[in-house]
């Protein structure tokens, strides 16, 4: 895909003994947000941290602005613009929230003081609550927190793992709309298995079935496909 900031092709990953993932295959559009969806169980993780480094392809290649990173450490590819969002959120709970922040940034200059200043915009709880410790936070208010973190360096791509995991009705609705806000400034790459949310989010999917790429193409698509859905989602 010419316009493509993330490719993977013919990814397979293992876990211990386990072949996770066994052919995954997808494109990212610049200034787009992509949806990865799938059973419990599919391999949509494991694609999340395999694309971040967590672990190695055994097989099969992931370009990032059309450069290989698949054999590099994870600190190297965050620091080319990929920002991660892990299910679990991963915030220090015993510190506050303004130390969250603070230790993300990968730079202390103007810039970056400046990109803190529009996160908290985006996220006025955040500022509501700089001072209180993380562990304090509501669920809905930790999950803001954990996209903060990944948000206040540029970062060019973002992927957010199950972000509306355990949270209620009324917190995920607050929640697509500050992801919606946030589209406008980086381009996402989205696990969730909350369809309305991702339907509400999305504008590309892509399905991925016992470990391997199995349909692509626009949301809307998936969306009107009710077999596609009931075949792959239980929807």
């Amino acid at each position: 895909m010419p316009d493509a900031l993330l490719e993977l092709e013919d990814v397979h990953a293992y876990i211990g003994q386990h072949h996770i993932l066994q052919g995954v295959s997808l494109a990212v559009r610049r200034d787009a947000v992509t949806v990865l969806l799938g059973r419990n169980g599919a391999g949509k993780t494991t694609t999340m941290r395999t694309i971040v480094g967590l672990l190695h392809p055994a097989r099969g290649a992931i370009r990032f602005e059309g450069q290989a990173i698949h054999a590099l450490p994870p600190y190297a590819i965050v620091r080319r613009g990929i920002g991660f969002v892990p299910e679990g959120q991963g915030i220090f709970a015993t510190l506050t929230v303004d130390e969250n922040l603070r230790i993300a940034r990968l730079r202390d200059d103007a810039e970056s003081r400046a990109r803190l200043a529009r996160v908290l915009e985006l996220f006025p709880d955040l500022e509501r609550f700089r001072r209180a410790r993380a562990g304090t936070l509501s669920g809905g208010q930790k999950q803001m927190l954990a996209i903060a973190r990944a948000f206040v360096n540029p970062n060019r791509l973002l992927l957010i793992d199950e972000p509306s995991k355990g949270l209620a009705p009324i917190v995920v609705e607050h929640l697509v709309e500050t992801l919606r806000a946030l589209k406008r400034h980086a381009t996402v790459l989205l696990v969730e298995q909350n369809f309305a949310m991702a339907q509400a989010l999305a504008d590309d999917f892509f399905l991925i079935d016992d470990g391997r790429t199995v349909r692509q193409g626009p949301m809307a698509a998936l969306t009107a496909d009710e077999a596609l859905k009931k075949r792959y989602l239980g929807v």
